[in-house]
């Protein structure tokens, strides 16, 4: 007899759309099973089931959730590496349905809005903030929010037109992106170069203490801004991560 299924606190919902948000990288949309709750910038874990093809890594990868928890779609955004899951991903039908486990995770706003919150995003692991910044805008939070997004080109960067926009329309949101590789861009770019560091933190905030900080992104890149922030007198109690391996 087929051992009984547990049921979960996410579900089985369809592939909705998907389409290129910038060079290599997708984003996918699910609907929302009915009653999946999540808070920004948690992220939850996603199983093709009976996918075309499979390999060594499995049918499961843990997304963070790119949309706000107001939108009636779940986003999902990924680099488009060459293994069987993303092939399978970029393939299957539209209608597809997926098992959706329940939202997971603690890299999450802090409550206190006197304390303003940085956000640190390198590539791909600006989904938690897209997240974030979309749902604080939403309900008016008090908080301030700065946010730097660190690609090698415009080209590479996911919503990057989308969060320009919110600079200019929420008074308490602040977007700083820099590119590291722009003689390789054939776009027009005017914001900062170079890699995020004391000096640009410096430049953009009125003092480095007081904020809490979070970093998101490959783990190389975490490692290096935690210990920036670190040499720069930036309290470890006062750091939040979050690393993208292998995405």
């Amino acid at each position: 007899m087929a051992a009984q299924e547990i049921p979960l606190l996410g579900g089985r919902p369809k592939l909705l759309s998907r389409a290129e948000v910038a060079e290599g990288t997708m984003a996918v949309h699910f609907e929302k099973p009915p009653g999946f709750d999540f808070k920004p910038g948690q992220s939850a874990d996603l199983t093709l089931l009976n996918p075309p093809e499979t390999d060594s890594e499995g049918n499961t990868r843990t997304f963070s959730i790119a949309s706000a928890p107001f939108e009636d779609q779940l986003m999902f955004a990924t680099r488009v590496r060459d293994t069987a899951f993303k092939r399978s991903l970029k393939k299957v039908p539209l209608g597809t349905a997926v098992k959706m486990d329940s939202a997971m995770g603690s890299f999450t706003l802090h409550k206190n809005s006197d304390k303003p919150a940085v956000f640190l995003a390198g590539g791909i692991g600006i989904t938690p903030f897209s997240s974030i910044v979309r749902q604080a805008d939403h309900d008016r939070l008090p908080h301030n929010l700065y946010l730097f997004y660190s690609n090698r080109r415009p080209e590479d960067a996911p919503f990057l037109e989308a969060l320009q926009k919110l600079d200019k329309t929420n008074p308490n949101f602040r977007f700083i992106g820099t590119m590291t590789e722009m003689p390789r861009s054939k776009k027009k770019w005017d914001g900062e170069t170079g890699w995020i560091d004391k000096e640009m933190l410096s430049r953009h905030l009125s003092s480095l203490q007081g904020p809490i900080y979070y970093i998101a992104g490959p783990p190389a890149m975490v490692t290096g801004m935690r210990k920036m922030l670190v040499a720069s007198g930036i309290d470890e109690d006062d750091i939040r991560t979050e690393e993208f391996a292998g995405y």
